[in-house]
Parts: C-alpha cells; sequence; structure tokens
C-alpha cells in the first residue's frame, strides 16, 4: 500500500504532461493542415485543457460558464470570431493590399480579416508561440460554447429552451434596447450560463465596444447558435493552417526583414560602427527617461520625478507624451515603425545628439564624448519569437558585400512576468531561465543585482525564472511545483530562455558578437498566479507597473551610460 502512494502521480505532474500533451497534439494538427476543434480530432486537445485548468480559464471544467476567462479571451481574439465556423490561420499573404479591412484585438497586435460571413483569417507573423496562443484560446472558447448548447437545446430536433428564443429575439432586434429589455435579456442569459443576473451585470460593460454595447449578449448568442448547428446537423467548426503558413513557419522570414531594416537604417545614419547597447522593453519608458526632464521642465519642478511618469502613463495625457517623442525626435531618437510583420517597433537613440545634463540619471559625459554609444529599443517579443529576433539582430551585415560585425556591448531585458513569492509591482531579477517541459537550462551572470533595485519601496526578488510555453496554460499545481522545488523558481514568463539561448549561440558558439556581452535580466510582477484572482485574467497593472518600470529602466541605463 505505502509502495504504491509513493507512485501515485501529482496533480502537478498530471498538468506538467497536459500541456506537453498540448504542444505535441498543436505541432501535429498544424503539420496535418487542419482540425475540427469539436470533432475527434480536437478530442486530446479539449481533454488536455479541461484536465489542466489553467487558472486564466477559471471555471472551464464546471458546466456554469466562465466569464473571466471569456473576457480574457475575447479581447486577445478578432471581433466577430464567435459568428465565424471558419478559422483560417495564414502567414503575411497580402491581405493587407485588399479591400479586406484589418481587425487587430484589443490585447494582441495582430491582423485578422473578416473574408466573408463565415470564415475568418488570422495572420501569424511572430512564430509558434502565437499559433499555441490562438488555439488554446479558440479551444477555451468552443468548450464553453458546448456548455451553452447543452442548457438550451431540449432535443435531438434543435428545440430550444424559453431563454434561448428570447436572448435570440434580443440579439436579432434591429432596435437599440431600453435598460429594461436590456435586464430582460441580462436575466435570460444568465439562466443559460449558469450564472446570477449580478455577475453578468458586473462584467457587462467589459465585453462592451464602441457601437456595441450589447456585445456580451452577441457573443454568448453566436457561441451557442454554431455549437448548436454542430449537435444538430453536424457542421463542425474547422481551423486550417494555409499552405504558405506551414511552408514559412520556423525559416525566421519576418525577423530577417525586421533586423535587416534595422541595420540598413543604422548604416545610412553611419551607427553602425559604434557600440551598440539592446535592450527589449516597452516603447516609452527609455524615451521619458532621457527625455521627459527637458520636455516637460515646468512640471518637473512641481512634481517628484515618479509622480510624473505616472501622469505620462495615463489616457488622458496623450499631449504630454507627443511633447516628449516631439522632443526625442528633435535630440537623437530615430524611431522606426515595423513593417515586416513582427509587430516589434524600434527606437535608436543616438547618445552623440543626447543632453544629459537635464537628465534623470547622472552619467559619465566623458565616456558619452569618447564612445557615443548607440541604444537600440526594441519592443517586447512575443514567446518564441524573442529567438528569431535577436537571433537575426545579432547575426553581421554586409553592406556592400562586406561582412560587418556588430559591437555589441549590452543585452538588456526588461518585461513584465507573473511571480510566485511577492505581489503585482514588485520585482524579479533572474539568475537563470528554464525551460518549462524540459531540463534545458540558462544560468547566466546578470549584471543587474539585488542591491541595485532596493531601497525603493518595492520587494525585490533574486532566484530562477521559468520560461513557460504559454502564460494561459498555468495552472496552481504547476506553479506550486515550481515554487517549491529545487529549482528555486521566483516567477514565470514566456521570452527569457528564447532570448538567452540566441545570445547564448551568438557570443559563445557562433562568434557574431563579443563573447563577453553583458547582459541584464528585470523583470516587474504583473500579478501573482498563486493568489486567489491575480491571476493574469485579473486585469491591468494600472500605475502599479509604472515605478517598477521606471526603477528597472533607470538602472539599465545608468550601468550603459557609466
Amino acid at each position: 500500500m505505502i509502495k504504491l502512494n509513493q507512485h501515485e502521480r501529482t496533480r502537478a505532474q498530471e498538468s506538467s504532461n497536459a500541456i506537453e500533451r498540448m504542444y505535441i497534439t498543436m505541432r501535429h494538427l498544424f503539420n496535418r493542415g487542419f482540425y475540427k476543434p469539436m470533432g475527434v480530432s480536437g478530442e486530446t486537445l479539449r481533454e488536455a485543457l479541461l484536465l489542466l485548468r489553467p487558472e486564466i480559464y477559471g471555471s472551464i471544467g464546471d458546466e456554469k460558464a466562465e466569464l473571466q476567462g471569456l473576457l480574457y479571451v475575447i479581447e486577445r481574439l478578432p471581433y466577430g470570431i464567435e459568428e465565424c465556423s471558419y478559422i483560417n490561420l495564414t502567414s503575411d499573404e497580402g491581405y493587407a493590399n485588399s479591400h479586406f479591412k484589418p481587425i487587430i484585438p484589443p490585447k494582441r497586435r495582430r491582423n485578422c480579416y473578416r473574408i466573408d460571413e463565415e470564415q475568418m483569417n488570422i495572420e501569424i507573423t511572430r512564430g509558434r508561440s502565437e499559433i499555441y496562443d490562438i488555439l488554446t484560446h479558440l479551444t477555451f472558447l468552443f468548450v464553453e460554447s458546448h456548455k451553452i448548447s447543452k442548457r438550451v437545446l431540449i432535443d435531438e430536433s434543435g428545440n430550444t429552451t424559453r431563454d434561448w428564443v428570447k436572448l435570440e429575439k434580443a440579439v436579432l432586434s434591429k432596435k437599440k434596447l431600453t435598460q429594461e429589455e436590456r435586464e430582460v435579456a441580462i436575466t435570460h442569459t444568465a439562466n443559460i450560463l449558469g450564472r446570477t443576473f449580478k455577475e453578468l451585470l458586473a462584467v457587462y460593460d467589459k465585453f462592451a465596444m464602441d457601437g456595441k454595447p450589447e456585445r456580451l449578449l452577441q457573443i454568448v448568442y453566436w457561441l451557442g447558435k454554431l455549437a448548436i448547428q454542430e449537435q444538430i446537423n453536424g457542421n463542425k467548426r474547422t481551423i486550417t493552417f494555409s499552405p504558405v503558413l506551414r511552408e514559412r513557419l520556423g525559416h525566421h522570414i519576418h525577423g530577417e526583414i525586421w533586423a535587416d531594416r534595422i541595420k540598413e537604417v543604422m548604416f545610412s545614419k553611419g551607427l553602425l560602427d559604434r557600440p551598440i547597447h539592446i535592450i527589449s522593453a516597452n516603447m516609452h519608458s527609455v524615451m521619458n527617461v532621457c527625455f521627459a526632464p527637458s520636455a516637460l521642465k515646468s512640471l518637473m519642478a512641481k512634481k517628484g520625478v515618479f509622480e510624473i511618469y505616472e501622469d505620462i502613463s495615463k489616457n488622458e495625457n496623450k499631449a504630454l507624451r507627443n511633447k516628449i517623442f516631439k522632443e526625442a525626435l528633435q535630440k537623437g531618437m530615430i524611431y522606426i515603425e515595423d513593417t515586416s510583420g513582427t509587430n516589434i517597433d524600434v527606437q535608436l537613440f543616438d547618445t552623440s545628439q543626447m543632453d544629459f545634463s537635464h537628465g534623470d540619471i547622472s552619467v559619465d559625459e566623458e565616456k558619452i564624448l569618447k564612445d557615443q554609444p548607440v541604444i537600440l529599443v526594441m519592443d517586447y517579443a512575443f514567446g518564441e519569437q524573442a529567438y528569431e529576433t535577436i537571433d537575426e539582430l545579432l547575426k553581421p551585415y554586409s553592406p556592400n558585400g562586406k561582412k560587418k560585425h556588430l559591437d555589441v556591448q549590452s543585452i538588456s531585458i526588461m518585461g513584465k512576468a507573473g511571480i510566485l513569492e511577492g505581489g503585482k509591482g514588485d520585482i524579479m531579477i533572474p539568475s537563470a531561465h528554464i525551460f518549462e517541459g524540459t531540463a534545458d537550462n540558462y544560468p547566466f551572470e546578470n549584471e543587474l543585482k539585488k542591491s541595485d533595485l532596493e531601497g525603493e519601496g518595492i520587494d525585490v526578488f533574486e532566484g530562477t525564472m521559468i520560461t513557460v510555453l504559454g502564460t494561459s496554460l498555468q495552472n496552481r499545481d504547476i506553479l506550486r511545483f515550481f515554487y517549491n522545488s529545487t529549482w528555486n523558481v521566483i516567477g514565470l514568463e514566456m521570452e527569457g530562455a528564447h532570448y538567452q539561448k540566441a545570445i547564448q549561440s551568438a557570443s559563445k558558439v557562433r562568434g557574431s558578437i563579443n563573447p563577453n556581452v553583458k547582459v541584464r535580466y528585470a523583470y516587474y510582477a504583473s500579478d501573482n498566479p498563486l493568489e486567489t484572482g491575480s491571476t493574469l485574467a485579473s486585469g491591468g497593472l494600472g500605475t502599479t507597473g509604472v515605478k517598477p518600470t521606471y526603477l528597472i529602466t533607470r538602472k539599465i541605463l545608468h550601468q550603459i551610460l557609466n
């Protein structure tokens, strides 16, 4: 009996195995070229997701509908996807030059095109991680849709409950709903979803869009309608992968175009022979630290520096942001908007043209005058795309047929991640990255130390970070295992191991860049998935993320410029 217990699988092992199965299945379906998510071909994916029950998808395994998970997914998929029974994942195949208008999801930068009433095309330009992301979200959506159809179908001939008839009438009505009609429709929808009127009311406005106040009713109706059609007529929804996407994936096509353009611009501006410092971060913090003090002199005299950064980050202060952007363009910043499809914009800062005397950080001006370093800031990559972009960026450039090695002196990665010990807004300093599902590990000498960021009123943690295959696939059991194991994991994110793999191969194996290139990694916590209600779906950081973002940015710049 005792021996049997020793060999029982823990929930963490089952979950880990479910993630592995999901990834193998997704790659298999991709090679196959198409599958039906609610058919036999999609069964493994559904079963694995239901066994896993990731935190982000909440009560996916329960009979009642999951509202927060639905909101999270809907914000990352194109408007109208719930109405489509054919979803086609494509490469960049020229739709930008057609009459089709791109639909960009609010929380994911990707171009999607509604081809007709039944079909949605989603453009994949950011590698495999993007496919995994979309397929797991779609699996969740279809599982939820079948929960709806189960609750409203009375018999096999397609007769439905009174609640469904009333919801259909409200959704198909051409006139605007009155407050009374809306509340009646919400009552029926709450019954269909197995949720309370109060719960629906709490999320109703979060689903709404400009000119579409009843969006939640529409989503529930269309998800249910297509699931009913699947069960009554066998019209199964289908996901296909275009032949061009299957041929191109893994060949770094977008990453190469992206990196070549950056080197082209640097070469034309005479910046390619200078010392280069690469920073992967957002598109505002480095620019604001360098230019906000001079662009907003009068404000700086009245308020503390972090207060100003908070003000700049608020939606209503677009004028302040524009002022800083204008100042930056006049005084040494070059902005390269992405046209490659990677969705990664770039800023180049020519320090020889910059005046640091009014700046937010102390700098060694003699050193800057002598070396004239260039700071290259790239926007966040997505999962495996981090490998593709950095790998291409660090390759030598060959203008006029002559090979030119880049003098890359440091690479700094700042991002947001899930934390396992602290809370939102805390800082994590990694000493190694481990790749989930494997024992692959990447230890490194981090130039940023815990002591560099302490004493600012924010908790700082140092240890191992785990690079996960998808943040939306983690559940509490896996996270607890990471946290309690000897791997000493402090947080999880999606890019670290991919960045380090590219840096390591370029510096230590291929000799593309200096073998002693300095690396800096720091993350600020967007959530603590081990705390109830603090999953990624619990909403944005608000201004909580402002202070850690700027503390890390200032420290990175201080090290580069001194």
